[in-house]
């Protein structure tokens, strides 16, 4: 695990057990998240290093935005109110979810801006237009070899509503 990193560990395990199950494993663009928030479970909240990698894996498995919502429930039963940097964990995985739909394989904050770089394989150019006609002047965009946009962001506290409200505008 130290040598793969934490999420492609849970990645491979779960792969092995779904081969083991005899169910055919799709190959999952894995998508990078570099975005300035702490996003980690505190020792304050959960002490024990065996349940928090349990918490880490099953977050790193959540699929849809209702097994985020049974981690949460579950996490409030057990632990009781959920941290800041737990909540950001979890908007992370919200991010990563909805990146994978819209094929943008990295999302980078840089400064007040946030670049989402597409699957060159996947890119759809005609996306172009309508995010001018959304955000103007506060999108750029490469369409060279690695494909990207950026985002102006106008108010910084809200970074990681301005991500998720352009990755569900792409998704539209």
């Amino acid at each position: 695990m130290e040598q793969v990193g934490y999420d492609t560990y849970c990645k491979l395990l779960d792969e092995v057990v779904k081969e083991m199950q005899g169910i055919e494993v799709q190959e999952e663009q894995d998508v990078q998240i570099d975005i300035n928030i702490s996003s980690y479970i505190p020792d304050s909240y959960i002490d024990s290093g065996s349940q928090k990698i349990e918490v880490y894996q099953n977050i790193a498995l959540c699929r849809t935005e209702e097994d985020i919502r049974n981690i949460v429930d579950e996490l409030i039963d057990r632990y009781g109110e959920m941290p800041n940097e737990l909540e950001n964990l979890l908007e992370v995985a919200r991010i990563k979810e909805l990146a994978k739909q819209v094929n943008v394989v990295k999302v980078a904050q840089r400064r007040e801006s946030v670049v989402f770089y597409f699957d060159k394989e996947k890119y759809n150019p005609e996306i172009v237009n309508k995010l001018i006609q959304k955000y103007e002047f506060n999108i750029k965009f490469s369409n060279g070899i690695e494909p990207y946009v950026t985002l102006k962001i106008r108010d910084i506290t809200k970074l990681v509503d301005n991500i998720k409200e352009f990755l569900e505008f792409v998704k539209e």
